[in-house]
């Protein structure tokens, strides 16, 4: 059964930093592209970054963009965002997600999911 089991939020001041980590087991991973996306109480849950098996290409959301950084640790099965310049628009639960292939900005094209966690930014 896979699993993905998100760490690293809470409360910051605006223009302060967070590093998120999303472990994923139950499966061998390889070929996986693995993404993170964000959700503000209500409004839908948009694309973050995400980042191909390899690590080699990775892709941003334009209000991320120069602000935060994916990677991803394969002998750990583990990605990570580092946020950095945080705002308070940046205020969100974050959730990390995995698909065989490509990463994408579309929800519903990842096969897996974690649970959340919250962002909170103060002014």
């Amino acid at each position: 059964q896979v699993q993905l089991v998100e760490s690293g939020g809470g409360l910051v001041q605006a223009g302060g930093s967070l590093r998120l980590s999303c472990a994923a087991s139950g499966r061998t991973f390889s070929g996986y592209a693995m993404g993170w996306f964000r959700q503000a109480p209500g409004k839908e849950r948009t694309f973050v970054a995400g980042i191909t098996w390899s690590g080699g290409v990775t892709y941003y959301a334009d209000s991320v963009k120069g602000r935060f950084t994916i990677s991803r640790d394969n002998t750990k099965n583990t990605v990570y965002l580092q946020m950095n310049s945080l705002k308070p628009e940046d205020t969100a639960v974050y959730y990390c997600a995995i698909r065989r292939g490509m990463p994408i900005v579309v929800v519903a094209g990842y096969d897996y999911w974690g649970q959340g966690t919250q962002v909170t930014v103060s002014s």
